[in-house]
């Protein structure tokens, strides 16, 4: 994800946070482990923990995980995911 998606995502969830709270819950705790990725992975480093560094480095991938995963549930139809319209043209890939 790019920062133009992450910014039009937070926008969606903003807007809507009362009409879909849970969502924005979800999308809240997503970017608060992805934060905590990247913050936690120079202090593992310098500690020297590596299975740490490797948690803190799955971390980054977080939200697009996130995303792909909300996708696949939304187009086999278990679950409504009405904020893919926003950052789902410019995410789908090319392969």
């Amino acid at each position: 994800m790019n920062l133009a998606q992450l910014s039009a995502m937070k926008a969606w969830m903003v807007a809507h946070r009362r009409g879909a709270p849970i969502e924005s819950y979800a999308w809240d705790a997503v970017l608060t482990l992805w934060l905590m990725g990247w913050m936690g992975a120079p202090a593992f480093i310098m500690l020297d923990d590596p299975w740490a560094v490797l948690a803190c480095v799955l971390l980054f991938f977080m939200p697009p995980a996130y995303l792909r995963f909300r996708r696949r549930l939304h187009e086999r139809q278990q679950l409504r995911c009405d904020w893919l319209e926003v950052v789902q043209p410019s995410t789908r890939s090319t392969a």
